[in-house]
C-alpha cells in the first residue's frame, strides 16, 4: 500500500554534543523496569537485596557484546573496521545473542554466589519479557526489524485498527509495512501474563517458569521471524533466528524431562522442598 510519511527522529535528547538516541534509552528503560520487578521478586524469595543489582552489572555488558557479536557474525561483509563493529547507534543488536551471553553469565554468577541458577532463572524470566517488550520499541523508532509490504487486504481487515503513529513510522519507500516489532511487543506482554500465572497460581516446579519463556518466545519468534524483511541467515533461505527457535523449543522439552526424570527440579518456585523428610519418618518408625 502506498503511504507518505515522516519517520521519527531517532534522537531521545541531546546532551550538549551528544545525542541519546531512542534505541538506547528504552532498552536501559527496560533493564531498569526489569531489575525493580526481579529484584522485589528476588527480596520474597530470599535473596540479597543486591543480587540481581551486582547481577546486572556484569550481565547488561555482557549481553549488548553477546548480542551485537552474534549480529556482527552473520552479517561480516557489512563491516570494514572496528569502528563499524562497535557502532549500534542505528541498532544491530541480536536478542538470541544478548541472551546467550546473559545466562552464561548469569549462570557463573549464581555458581559464585552459592545460589540456584534455576532459582535465579525463574525470577528473571518475566523481567527478561519486559525488557524484551519495551526494546522492541527501540527497533521502532529506528524504523527497523519490520516485516514485508502490507497488502489491501491486510491493511483493511487487520492493520487499520492499528494507530496512525505506528503505521506512519511503518512507512518506508513509500509503503506500509507489517509492523513487526509491535506483533512480538505483544507476544512478549502476553508471556509476562503466563509466566505471572504460573509464578503465582500454579507454584511450579524450579526451572519451569524458565523453560516455559524460553518456549514461548521461540515460538512466537519462529512466526515473526518468517514475516520480516532483515532476517540475519545461516545460508540462504535458511533464517538464522528460526532454527535457534526450533533448537531452544526442542531443548526446553528435553531439559524438562531430563531435570524431571533425574529428580533435580525437586523443588517448587516458591522454595518448598518435595523431598520427603527423613527426621519425619524416624519419628514415625518410633
Amino acid at each position: 500500500m502506498y503511504c507518505e510519511a515522516e519517520p521519527y527522529s531517532r534522537v531521545f535528547i541531546e546532551l550538549g554534543p551528544f545525542p541519546v538516541y531512542w534505541y538506547g534509552f528504552l532498552i536501559m528503560l527496560g533493564a531498569v523496569i526489569a531489575l525493580i520487578v526481579a529484584q522485589r521478586e528476588g527480596n520474597r524469595l530470599g535473596l540479597h537485596k543486591d543480587f540481581f543489582i551486582d547481577l546486572l552489572v556484569f550481565a547488561i555488558p555482557a549481553a549488548i557484546i553477546g548480542a551485537r557479536l552474534y549480529y556482527v557474525i552473520f552479517q561480516w561483509e557489512n563491516y570494514n573496521s572496528f569502528g563499524d563493529i562497535i557502532d549500534i547507534r542505528e541498532g544491530g543488536l541480536a536478542i538470541h545473542g544478548a541472551l546467550i551471553a546473559s545466562v552464561l553469565v548469569a549462570y557463573i554468577y549464581a555458581k559464585k554466589k552459592n545460589v540456584s541458577f534455576w532459582k535465579v532463572a525463574d525470577i528473571a524470566a518475566p523481567s527478561i519479557l519486559i525488557g524484551q517488550m519495551l526494546g522492541r520499541w527501540g527497533n521502532f523508532m529506528n524504523q527497523e526489524a519490520y516485516g514485508g509490504p502490507v497488502s489491501e487486504a491486510a491493511y483493511q481487515n487487520v492493520l487499520q485498527y492499528v494507530p496512525d503513529w505506528i503505521m506512519n513510522q511503518m512507512c518506508v519507500d513509500g509503503v506500509y509495512h507489517h509492523p513487526t516489532f509491535l506483533y512480538e511487543s505483544l507476544w512478549s506482554m502476553l508471556g509476562i501474563v503466563l509466566l505471572l500465572v504460573l509464578r503465582y497460581k500454579v507454584n511450579p516446579r524450579r526451572g519451569v517458569i524458565f523453560l516455559s519463556y524460553v518456549m514461548w518466545y521461540s515460538f512466537g519468534r519462529f512466526f515473526i521471524e518468517g514475516m520480516r524483511t532483515d532476517s540475519l541467515y545461516i545460508v540462504p533461505g535458511l533464517r538464522t533466528a528460526q532454527v535457534i527457535s526450533i533448537l531452544l523449543i526442542i531443548g526446553s522439552i528435553v531439559l524438562l524431562y531430563y531435570r524431571r526424570k533425574k529428580g533435580y527440579d525437586d523443588v517448587l518456585y516458591d522454595g518448598t522442598s518435595l523431598k520427603p523428610n527423613k527426621n519425619s519418618k524416624k519419628k514415625k518408625k518410633k
